[in-house]
This record gives C-alpha cells, sequence and structure tokens, in this order.
C-alpha cells in the first residue's frame, strides 16, 4: 500500500465511531540493518510481533500495522500493513498474512537496502495514523537510526530520544531490550528493542491497564526500562510494621491502597509507621536525592517525619528501610455521636487520601548491569550513554494512596434507637393523660358534688343560687380550685 493507504488507515483510527477504545499503531522495521531478521531461518521476528499484536489489541480496537524504514520519492514510509477493528476470530490470520509478505526494502530503482528514520516513522504515526489523539504506538527495530546511510548513529539516536522526552504528546515511554541471536548474508544481530509509546494521558492509562492484566507479559518476560515519565511514580512505598498507634491498623490492598482501620474510641495522635521505599525506575540508580513526605487526610495537610532525609545508591528494584512518624487527623474524625457515626453504626466511614513521597536534587544513572545487557544485545552502540535521563529531571513524586475507615460499634445507635422509644411511650402516655377522662369529688357549701373533667379543662364552679363562686382547674398532675369567690365555702373533696 501507499502513503493513501496510510492516510485511509488514519481517517479510520480517528473516526467518531472509534473514540472509545484506544487506537494501537504497530511499526516494524524492515531497513537494510534488519536483514539478518529476515533472511535467517531461525529468526523469531516476525512471530514476536504478530504475538506483541494479539495480546495488546484487543477486540474493538482500531489497529494499524505498518512497516518503515526512510521515506523516498516512490518508496513512502511508513507503509501500512494492515489497517483494521480488531475481530477476535480472525485476528491472528490477518496480522500472520500481512507479515508474511514482508521482507527487507530497498531504495527504489536499485538493490541498494533501505536505510531507517525512527524519528520519522514515530512522528508518522502520532501525527498521521492517530492524528495527535490518544493512543500507543509500537516500534520493532534493532535500534540503528541511520537516514541518508548516516553513520553518525550516536547524534541520530539523540535526536530521536530528544523527541520522546520532549515531545509533547508522548505521555509514557517504555522499552524491552531482547535477545534475539540472528545471522543474515550481510549483517548478525544479538537483539533487538521493543518500544512502546503512550499519547496523551488516555494513552498512558491503557498501557498502565495492559501491564497490569499481565497479555503483554505473556509474550514479552523482560521487565520494561522506563524512557518516560522519570517525575512520577519513581518510588513505591510498601507498610512493614506499626508501632505507637492503639486502636490502629494498617494493612496494604492488592490495589496498592494503604489502608488504616481505625476503632472510634483510638485517640492515638501519631503511628510511628516502618516501610519499604522501593526504586521503581528500572533501569535507573538513584545515586542521590534528598526525602521528603506529606500526608493529605480529611482536609489535613501535614508532613511526615522521616527517619532518612536523603536515599544514595538505590539500585532498580531495590529497596530502604525507612521509618517515619504519621500524625492522624483523629480530632477530625467523626465522633461516635455525630450523624455520619450513627449512620455507618455497625459498619465504617471512609475517608479517602494520599501520602506524598517528594524526591528532590535527583541524580539518576544507568544502573552497570542494564549496561552490560545493552552492550551485550547491541554491541558498539552508543545507546547507553544516550539513555542518559534529561537534565531538567532532578526532582519526582510518588502518591500512595491511603484509605482511613473509622470503624464505630452498635452502643451508640442502640442507645439512640432506645431513647426514640421512650419518647415515644412519653408521648403515649402524655396523649393518653390529656384524653382520658376523670372525676373529682367538690363540697360546694356544704354539698357533695361529682365533676367530670379531663386534663387542661377549666371549668366555673356555681353554688345553690347560681352565683360563680371559683373555677376548676385539671392538669396531668391534679386539680385545682381558682378565681375564689370571696366567703364563697368551696373545697376538694368531702
Amino acid at each position: 500500500m501507499r502513503r493513501a493507504a496510510l492516510c485511509a488507515a488514519a481517517a479510520l483510527l480517528a473516526a467518531p465511531a472509534r473514540a472509545a477504545p484506544v487506537s494501537q499503531v504497530f511499526l516494524v522495521q524492515n531497513s537494510g540493518w534488519m536483514e539478518p531478521f529476515f533472511s535467517d531461518p531461525a529468526s523469531q521476528y516476525k512471530a514476536l510481533v504478530a504475538e506483541v499484536v494479539l495480546a495488546a489489541a484487543r477486540p474493538g480496537d482500531a489497529l494499524l500495522l505498518a512497516a518503515f524504514n526512510q521515506s523516498l520519492p516512490g518508496a513512502p514510509s511508513p507503509r501500512a500493513l494492515l489497517a483494521e477493528t480488531v475481530a477476535r476470530d480472525t485476528q491472528r490470520a490477518h496480522v500472520t498474512a500481512a507479515l508474511n509478505g514482508l521482507d527487507t526494502a530497498q531504495k527504489p530503482g536499485g538493490a541498494a537496502l533501505a536505510d531507517t528514520d525512527l524519528g520519522e516513522a514515530v512522528g508518522a504515526a502520532i501525527g498521521t495514523a492517530l492524528n495527535h489523539r490518544a493512543g500507543l504506538v509500537w516500534l520493532f527495530t534493532n535500534n540503528k537510526n541511520s537516514p541518508n546511510n548516516d553513520q553518525a548513529t550516536a547524534r541520530r539516536n539523540r535526536d530521536f530520544y530528544q523527541l520522546i522526552h520532549q515531545g509533547a504528546d508522548i505521555t509514557k515511554a517504555l522499552a524491552f531490550p531482547l535477545r534475539m541471536p540472528v545471522k543474515g548474508a550481510r549483517y548478525s544481530a544479538n537483539g533487538l528493542m521493543v518500544y512502546v509509546f503512550a499519547i496523551h494521558a488516555e494513552g498512558a492509562r491503557e498501557l498502565d491497564a495492559l501491564l497490569r492484566s499481565g497479555r503483554l507479559q505473556k509474550v514479552i518476560t523482560e521487565a520494561p526500562a522506563r524512557l518516560k515519565p522519570l517525575d512520577q511514580d519513581t518510588v513505591t512505598l510498601a507498610p512493614t510494621k506499626v508501632e505507637d498507634a492503639p486502636g490502629v491498623a494498617f494493612s496494604m490492598g492488592a490495589d496498592g491502597m494503604l489502608r488504616a482501620d481505625v476503632q472510634a474510641d483510638a485517640r492515638a495522635p501519631t503511628a510511628k509507621i516502618h516501610w519499604r521505599l522501593v526504586n521503581a525506575m528500572y533501569p535507573y540508580t538513584i545515586v542521590s536525592a534528598s526525602l521528603a513526605a506529606r500526608s493529605v487526610l480529611a482536609g489535613e495537610d501535614r508532613p511526615i517525619a522521616l527517619g532518612v532525609e536523603r536515599v544514595s545508591a538505590l539500585a532498580p528494584g531495590a529497596s530502604l528501610p525507612l521509618a517515619s512518624l504519621m500524625q492522624l487527623p483523629v480530632a477530625r474524625l467523626p465522633g461516635k455521636w455525630s450523624g455520619a457515626a450513627i449512620a455507618a453504626a455497625g459498619s465504617a466511614v471512609v475517608l479517602l487520601g494520599s501520602i506524598e513521597v517528594r524526591l528532590g536534587e535527583q541524580r539518576l544513572e544507568l544502573s552497570q548491569g542494564f549496561r552490560q545487557r545493552m552492550a551485550a544485545l547491541f554491541p558498539g552502540d552508543p545507546l547507553p550513554d544516550i539513555f542518559t535521563p534529561p537534565s531538567q529531571v532532578q526532582g519526582s513524586r510518588a502518591l500512595l494512596p491511603i484509605e482511613v475507615r473509622v470503624h464505630y460499634g452498635m452502643a451508640p445507635l442502640l442507645a439512640l434507637i432506645g431513647a426514640g422509644f421512650a419518647l415515644l411511650g412519653a408521648l403515649a402516655a402524655l396523649a393518653v393523660g390529656l384524653t382520658r377522662g376523670r372525676t373529682v369529688l367538690l363540697t360546694v357549701e356544704g354539698e357533695l358534688r361529682t365533676v367530670s373533667t379531663r386534663a387542661g379543662m377549666r371549668q366555673p364552679i356555681f353554688d345553690q343560687a347560681g352565683r360563680r363562686v371559683a373555677e376548676l382547674h385539671t392538669t396531668l398532675f391534679g386539680h385545682t380550685l381558682t378565681d375564689l369567690r370571696e366567703g364563697a365555702q368551696v373545697r376538694l373533696g368531702r
């Protein structure tokens, strides 16, 4: 297919109907330097590409598989091999058929083998195929960047890495150096590199989800080397022990969430937590960096006192024991008589927050183990020297989400329920008392009378001559005579 095919694929990837699935572009190098990967009968190059495509692309994804070398008049690059929406039942056959016909490319009008331009290929994938939209760009290469047969591959590789580190579209970049010894009629090689570039934040989320799923690790068992970013998620924290925190229990969830289970009556203002601080920036050694930490929880932003203030010579994957004094926002937690506590009786009130660790004055360098591995896979290649992180990356941070669950017993709720029933009983007694009829005995001028009344009533009392001589006032608590006429002979009872 010609450039028109690539443009047609770009239209497919950019179509509004494809807005939900993340589009993926797979760039397969077939320049002259790749000759042994195509001519050696034992080469696993095409099989590796096919398995990565099948592992990475999910049904419904918009997929573009393209070969690349260097674009020349009459020989466009990249050149689309397959452009379609992934369907599970036909995908393997389509990818295999597209790769079967691929061979080492030649320059137009002669037998000279095609040169390589890594930057051109990645730029076309981002700008044309994805149209600067979110997605993943995969690059399969022997890592020799030599447009126009330029032998200054070190400088060309620097240009390529500058595109990675300074390209605004590339949010995350990983590299997988793989051992694949091949020998052809002209060249031989020990290995190749698989790059994946996440475009924009959505692409980074899709790449993280792919790595979490484990699908890619079934094909590529090597750990990915991080190229970008080098200022985020550089370390991880894992709690190992908690001291001086009665009523507080810490645990680490499978999702990486730190959980603190707090009893409602806990009043420990601080907790001494022992951690393992792990360097998560393979293949970089943290030569030196300052350490600082803080917690943001229940509306409070508090510093965390650390047992050490600097880290040095921390190899990738290595850990450093770290003690910290963390102040829990007990005063800001809901009281046991609060509405939140009553509503959560028998369960817990959940508060979300985070612990942030900052590395300042950060100095990174490639680990010796990685340098040795790269030298074995790419002998004479200047890659390890240009794998050095950009000078402007001098700080980084890592966030550890924390979930505080405050557990409340049933006693406050039961007490509240009891109080409610008592109030209802009192109201019922009041209603009965107000409506129940009563009789009272009165003696008026020696005459015994029986008067019917009820609480709240005021009744006038008359003598035998019909004159008003008093008023009978009835309450819940008894009867009283008021407004007595002077000289009248009226009393309660006989």
